[in-house]
Parts: structure tokens; sequence; C-alpha cells
């Protein structure tokens, strides 16, 4: 099923959309590993400098630091038809964790911080991670809760702590690493960001963390930081603001996986109508029963509710980032739970063959299973949205909204005349 967009794109950029597919479905696809194998680094490479080539390459970075442009409000057609691969993220340099890490570089560092890390990563020299999870009782889907720790020292930071499930850090350049600071001169206490190179002394990847997924480069390993000297020009932003510039990353964040998954349910759904074409029970094609017309329908349904959810997230991303903020946990939400019964139903159609590894679609399920915890639990962003909802309404009440939720008292009806009076 093609990736239409709700709003029109220029016609540069419907170019590009089309180039886009076109280089997923003849170069990237035939290049697919086996269902639950690792793409090998040297295919990754190789199917990068071909994308480059083919002028796909880093659509969402900006044209200054070596990207294509493309305006954030028009990413989703672009990153759908990349995600339509499980490998095409990556290959197109749009994956995560580094197209979250490029968008939250473009908006804070430094020119210098640009050029030695930035320029890099859109390049693709290099590979990022975000340093922000922990083991509990450390931060998770409470970011207060962090626990690793950053001391002022004589000309920069001295970082202690432990991260976990750090997506990328196998392999990856630097970490972009999120520590509890107090309060020094002018900067109040909370959280800052630093940009540590990985071969920092007393940085060190320890164990890894297997997971169902296997499509995001640099898996999800521990990550130690014991007595980390970091020099000051290694804060992003400024001290004590890390909570602050989290936000603008993770908002873009959340909607980009959002994307790239709805790619890949497209491809399951279209698998599964081919499959419905084929195969005939019961002297009827499958695509004709009831049943099996059921389920596709409400496939098309989740995936054109999930389609018109992300554009109007990105426009508020745009126009009014704290809204759109708020609204990418409603679009995580509704995504994760729609795509995964997408790619559900596309199994149960194909039957057996759905459950094999003579199709990908199993392999699907576990890529996109974890999406409803990655980035926040479905259940964290869940008790988010109910507390805005309840929030805003009072605030509406507080400023002359008519107070919907006391019964109307209607008056008691007079008693009936008795009879012959």
């Amino acid at each position: 099923m093609a990736a239409p967009s709700p709003h029109p794109l220029p016609a540069e950029l419907v170019d590009l959309r089309e180039r886009v597919r076109t280089f997923i479905r003849e170069t990237v696809i035939p290049a697919e590993p086996a269902p639950g194998d690792r793409m090998p680094e040297q295919t990754r490479l190789e199917l990068q400098e071909k994308a480059k080539a083919a002028g796909v390459f880093a659509p969402h970075a900006r044209a200054e630091h070596g990207g294509l442009g493309v305006p954030l409000e028009h990413w989703s057609p672009i990153f759908q038809e990349a995600g339509y691969s499980p490998i095409g993220p990556s290959v197109l340099n749009c994956m995560a964790p580094d197209e979250g890490n490029m968008h939250m570089l473009a908006e804070i560092a430094t020119p210098e911080q640009k050029e030695r890390f930035l320029e890099p990563l859109v390049r693709g020299e290099v590979r990022s991670c975000f340093g922000m999870t922990e083991p509990h009782p450390g931060a998770g889907s409470d970011p207060s809760a962090l626990a690793t720790t950053a001391v002022p020292v004589n000309g920069g930071w001295v970082i202690n702590g432990e991260k976990r499930f750090i997506s990328g850090a196998i392999g990856a350049a630097y970490c972009i690493a999120m520590a509890r600071t107090e309060a020094t001169g002018d900067h109040p206490a909370g959280a800052t960001m630093f940009l540590v190179p990985m071969d920092t002394p007393g940085i060190r990847v320890g164990s890894p963390i297997h997971t169902v997924d296997r499509y995001i480069d640099g898996g999800h390993p521990h990550l130690h930081f014991d007595d980390v000297f970091v020099p000051d020009e290694a804060v992003l932003g400024a001290p004590g603001e890390g909570f602050r510039y989290a936000q603008v990353r993770l908002g873009p964040a959340r909607l980009t996986h959002c994307m790239r998954w709805l790619g890949l349910a497209r491809r399951a759904h279209d698998t599964a109508l081919d499959r419905a074409e084929q195969r005939e029970l019961f002297g009827e094609p499958v695509h004709r029963l009831g049943l099996a017309q059921s389920l596709i329908s409400a496939s098309v349904i989740d995936i054109e509710t999930s389609d018109a959810i992300i554009a109007k997230t990105a426009q508020l991303l745009v126009s009014d980032p704290k809204a759109g903020s708020a609204m990418s946990s409603v679009a995580k939400v509704h995504c994760s739970e729609a795509i995964y019964r997408v790619i559900d139903r596309a199994v149960q159609i194909c039957g057996g063959d759905g459950v094999s590894d003579g199709l990908p679609l199993a392999q699907y399920l576990a890529e996109v299973r974890p999406f409803r915890i990655y980035d926040g639990s479905t259940e964290t962003h869940l008790w988010a949205i109910s507390r805005r909802a309840s929030s805003a309404r009072r605030r509406e009440v507080e400023a002359g909204a008519p107070f919907l939720g006391t019964p109307t008292r209607h008056p008691e009806p007079e008693a009936a005349p008795e009879a012959g009076a």
C-alpha cells in the first residue's frame, strides 16, 4: 500500500518520495537479511554509499549539515517509504537513535560541537547513542529518578553512574549522556547533557541486553561511567537544562518511530493482501471471505488513522512545539498499538506461513512489540495524557466555561388529582 501524505507535498518532495520508494524496493529489499538475522556492517556501509549516490541519504538533516533538508512537517511520507524495509532507515541514515540526536544537536549544539559531532553523524561516518535510561531505581519511565551524577571540577566535570538499554552504544563514536548536576553559579540544579566520546577513559560498554528486535545498529547494552572526566566544552546547551532539552529530542523522536514502523505495517498489509488474493479456501479467494475482509478493513482503518495523527502531530511540532510534544504522546500510543494490530492481522491472514521464517511477518511483530515500551511505555503516556486532559478542562472551567458534571435537577412533577375531584 502506497504511503500518501495527508497534506500536499511540494513537487521536489513528491519526487524525493518516489525516489526513496524506488530505492527501497529495488536496492534495499533484495539485500535484507533473513528474518531474525542482523544486517552485516559491511552491507550497511555499502548500501549507504548507494543511498548517497541515489540522492536519498539523510533526508531529515539540514542541508548546511550535509542532509537533504526536508522540513519536519514533511518527514512522514519519506520515513514511511524508508520503513517499508526494516533496514531502510539505517541505510538512509534516519534510524534511531542517530536521527533523534541529529535533530537535537542541530537545535542546541554550538558551532564547534556541530562540526565535531553532528556533521560526521549526518554523513554516516559515525554512529551515536543517547544515555538516559538506568537500572532501577534510576531513570526509566520517570526521568526525575536520574541517578548518574556529574560533579564540576577544575576545567570540566566528572561523571559517575550506570546506564542500561542504551540503544546503539556498541560501536558508537560518542554518547549524549544525561547526568544529575547541582546548582552552579547562574545555573539551576537538575540534569545536564554531555557529549562524551566513547574512547574517553572511564567509559565502558557493559553487558548486552538481548531483545526480540534486531534492526537497531549497536544493540541495547549497559554503559558504565567511572570517574569520566569531560571538559567544560562537552556540555550540550546549558548546565541544569537537560530535562528541557530532552523534550526537544523526544517529541520528534517518538513521532519518527511512528513513521518508520507505519511503513513496515504497510509492507505487512501488502503481504497479507497479496496472500489473500492468491490463496483459496472453500472455493473462494480469501479476500472474498467475510472474516478476512473484516481483518483487512480493520487494518486499513488503523493505517489511515495512524497516518492522520502523525501528520497532525508533525504540524504541531513545527507551529506549537509544546502542544506538539504533548500530542506526540497520543500519536505514540495510538500508532504503537495500531501498527502491532496491523502486522498481527497480516500474520493471521497468512496462516502457518505467517509464523514461519518463510515470510518476515513474525520478525516484524518482534520488531514493533518493543515500540510500546521504547520512548516511554504506553502506560506512562496514558497517565500523562489523562493528566493533561484533566488539567486543560480544569483551566477552561476556571476561565468561565460551563461546568457540565452536575446533573440537571428537574422540578418534581405535581401530584395527579384524585379521581372524581
